[in-house]
């Protein structure tokens, strides 16, 4: 790839010769047990009854163990290299020992959120073809209720508990399964002896991350080990540099292992570098997440803007009871972080967050700001081996300059191989330009500047066709929102009036104890915004609807909203 602007931006460890070994994903994990065995490879813990965080450790030789007799089991119940094992759990070890375990085995994982409910779960699963499913038992009954209309074959179920110190174990959910031929606790599948090795090619596909993707609808973006592996390499490289394996770092995974962005940046990375990895099972847990920080120091984890929206109003962080200057690198990323947000968690913290950009397309990551520091409001700079462009909205062929707004392509070895058995919205997003070159088309409006920094400036399905003709994007108007002191969240949507035109309607929280009118909400955008930007309809709620992973869902509103019309 030719020089691009952005790479004169880079920090100064970000090696631009960066190489990509043929090798897959359980390769991480048997290297890192192989070169230090005793090291921790998780953390694992709660807080107890007496308000005391206890902890298991779990070794890097005692997963590699697991993960190969997990791979085992599979493989003595016929299962074949390229069939699919579901995921239906909270972040916890035996997520990660199913993970790595059906990569061993040649199969593909199928990560289905926690918050995803039982309907959601059984289309996955059946669209997957996943004759497997390990469950947590919390969630057990939601699966036995909808299991005859799944293709499901065999289902593995786990107390998370059995995970837990002895301290925990007490109060912690468990549930009694009886074992059948097709229900089997996860203890038992985990007698197996260790797995026989299977041939696995780069090429092979590895996950199928489902994603609403750019489109709509959820489908499987089939990401292949090599996809993986180099989007791993990349956040190393970006991250930590050449060295990054000789590092002493502690990543705290806090975002479900399920979602591509923690998968990638928290559990491979730490995997594939050997880094101890604190798992908290529960995110909006925030006690566990200050007394995990205060107890065990960790040095890196990402977070997505609502966790730091949190973090800005806890009373004990404003009081400044908790240090959180141990974590060096704290990451943003899967929503768009308002740049009020990230300015008043630097302020309270002492800390710097680092935004990035990516999609589940592209095993996440194309973006990240440097370092060192980079510009607020900004996704970054394009990851090293990944190309950009912004092209025009109404034909998505031709490449803009320098400040043009337009929609977001990217290329590079981290883009899928298509969405799993759908030809037709593969087509939509993967494109080859006049010279033969793959672009994934992401959807996004941005704009980048001379420097290579580019900005989002909303998706292109949020669009607003205002009063009068005008384009409005609701980013612009939360920005402005976020600044007001009484705003904790908001979301921006357009309401259809029954003409071309929409209404723009506003829904915000407010912080605990901060009062304000509509018309003061009114007054407020009127002075930082064009008359035809500012919210007809204004709405104060208790809180914003969120996805699973915590972004601000202007699809809930939406629907919501058209459910109130009808």
């Amino acid at each position: 790839m030719e020089v691009r602007p952005w790479q004169q931006h880079y920090d100064e460890h970000v090696k631009l010769n960066q190489t990509y070994p043929e090798t897959c994903i359980p390769d991480f994990l048997r290297q890192s047990a192989a070169r230090a065995p005793e090291r921790t490879a998780v953390f694992f813990g709660d807080i107890a009854g007496d308000g005391q965080l206890y902890s298991r450790r779990i070794t890097y030789a005692e997963l590699d163990e697991l993960s190969d007799r997990f791979a085992g089991a599979l493989q003595q119940d016929g299962f074949k290299p390229g069939d699919r094992v579901a995921f239906y759990m909270p972040n916890c070890p035996q997520y990660m020992i199913g993970y790595y375990g059906t990569l061993k085995a040649g199969g593909i994982v199928v990560p289905c959120n926690a918050l995803m409910v039982a309907r959601e779960v059984a289309a996955q699963v059946n669209n997957a073809g996943a004759e497997f499913l390990v469950v947590a038992g919390q969630m057990y009954a939601a699966i036995k209720a909808v299991r005859a209309n799944t293709c499901l074959r065999k289902v593995v179920v786990t107390n998370v508990a059995d995970f837990l110190p002895p301290e925990i174990q007490d109060g912690a959910p468990i549930v009694n399964v009886v074992e059948t031929e097709a229900t089997v606790w996860l203890s038992s599948f985990l007698k197996a002896p260790r797995g026989a090795a299977v041939a696995i090619d780069p090429s092979d596909s590895a996950i199928l991350m489902y994603t609403g993707g750019t489109t709509g609808l959820p489908k499987g973006a089939e990401l292949t080990h090599r996809n993986l592996v180099c989007n791993t390499l990349q956040m190393t490289n970006w991250m930590f540099g050449p060295e990054a394996a000789s590092r002493d770092e502690r990543i705290m995974t806090i975002l479900p292992m399920s979602h591509s962005y923690a998968m990638t940046v928290c559990m491979n990375l730490a995997v594939f570098n050997g880094f101890e990895q604190i798992v908290i099972q529960n995110p909006k847990d925030f006690n566990l997440f200050l007394k995990t920080i205060d107890r065990l120091k960790p040095t890196f984890t990402s977070a997505v803007p609502a966790i730091y929206t949190t973090i800005n109003c806890h009373p004990e962080i404003q009081e400044g009871r908790y240090d959180l200057k141990s974590i060096r690198i704290w990451t943003s990323g899967a929503a768009s972080l308002p740049a009020e947000v990230q300015l008043a968690f630097e302020n309270i913290t002492g800390c710097k967050i680092i935004e990035g950009y990516g999609l589940s397309e592209a095993s996440p990551v194309t973006h990240f700001n440097p370092v060192s520091g980079g510009t607020v409001g900004s996704i970054g700079l394009t990851l090293v081996d990944t190309d950009c462009k912004i092209v025009d909205y109404e034909t998505e062929t031709r490449t803009l300059a320098a400040g043009e707004e337009g929609i977001l392509c990217v290329s590079g070895p981290q883009v899928m191989k298509g969405y799993w058995n759908n030809a037709e919205e593969t087509a939509k997003v993967l494109k080859h330009d006049g010279e033969g070159k793959l672009w994934l088309h992401t959807g996004d409006v941005a704009v980048m500047d001379e420097k290579g920094y580019v900005r989002i400036r909303d998706r292109k399905k949020n669009l607003i066709l205002a009063s009068g003709g005008f384009n409005v994007y609701p980013r612009e108007i939360e920005e402005r929102l976020y600044e007001h002191p009484a705003v904790h969240e908001c979301a921006v949507i357009g309401v259809p009036v029954g003409s071309p035109d929409q209404r723009i309607k506003a829904f915000i929280a407010l912080k605990p104890g901060h009062s304000v009118s509509i018309d003061e909400i009114r007054s407020w955008c009127l002075a930082g915004l064009s008359r035809y930007k500012v919210p007809k309809f204004i709405e104060f709620c208790d809180e914003i609807p969120k996805t699973s992973v915590g972004k601000i869902s202007h699809l809930m509103l939406k629907n919501a909203e058209a459910g109130n019309k009808a």
